[in-house]
């Protein structure tokens, strides 16, 4: 595969689009920190934020429309800030223990990470985990063949997605520019939405993350009609948040890689 003269890097998330196929860890852990307050989440509705820093997902959830309503009926209140600076304590050990299952790579991912570094990328990633959680994943994933150039975690912006500023600390750490010459690539909504809004391309990842929300085991065990279905609908929420280009996994991205690059010589910009 031809080097590229116009794109300069990759920016990858991680839960659903690295590791973690269908994104389960941080699903169960907002739901069971719920629940232990006596309110019952749906998995939508635990999904419904993914990507966001964590602390921020919990109180998007809390402000939910029949979460609040759950919430007043219990307590005769609405969650306040307090209730959700108390579930984010709880939720850090609680998702550190269940990273430690969930931390195996997608099919595939190391070899295309190979790919994209022998057409001489540099290879980014980002997250809504705190680097206290991402010292598990990083360990485990080093194992299994990927070491991303740069770790960017949630506190290392002053917000978090769909705020452009993870992706500037990349840019930063990695000694790339412009943002259009890098290539973000996300399972979430939020994700493709910070991508755009710090002027790069974007690539979402259909099958493997959250929008589908199953493991490899679940989703081979349904039938092709019915995997094509979610793949696609999960493919049409990601184009309503922005994105480029769609993928099944990242082993898609190295051809859509090419896609770009021939577009960027014509001069085209991600707009």
């Amino acid at each position: 595969m031809d080097s590229c003269c116009y794109l300069k890097a990759v920016v990858l998330d991680w839960a659903g689009t690295t590791i973690d196929h269908g994104s389960r860890a941080p699903a169960i852990v907002f739901q069971e920190i719920f629940r232990e307050r006596g309110i019952e989440i749906t998995q939508a509705q635990a999904r419904e934020p993914m990507g966001m820093a964590k602390r921020e997902h919990i109180a998007a959830i809390g402000s939910m429309n029949d979460v609040a309503r759950a919430w007043q009926d219990k307590y005769g209140q609405p969650p306040s800030d307090d209730d959700f600076d108390s579930m984010y304590e709880d939720f850090l050990p609680l998702q550190k223990k269940t990273l430690r299952d969930h931390c195996r790579l997608i099919d595939g991912v190391a070899e295309a990470v190979r790919e994209c570094r022998e057409m001489g990328l540099r290879i980014g990633s980002s997250t809504g985990y705190t680097r206290e959680l991402m010292e598990v994943v990083s360990e485990a994933a080093g194992r299994q063949g990927y070491q991303p150039d740069c770790v960017i975690c949630a506190e290392d912006a002053p917000r978090g997605r769909p705020a452009p500023f993870l992706l500037y600390e990349a840019a930063m750490r990695l000694d790339v520019y412009p943002l259009w010459s890098i290539v973000k690539v996300d399972d979430t909504e939020v994700g493709i939405q910070a991508g755009r809004n710090a002027g790069c391309w974007t690539v979402g990842v259909t099958r493997t993350g959250n929008c589908v929300g199953l493991s490899v085991e679940e989703v081979n065990a349904l039938s092709d009609q019915e995997q094509r279905r979610l793949c696609h609908e999960a493919g049409e929420t990601l184009k309503a948040s922005g994105a480029h280009f769609i993928v099944e996994s990242v082993t898609g991205i190295p051809a859509v890689l090419d896609v770009i690059e021939r577009r960027a010589a014509r001069g085209e910009l991600p707009i």
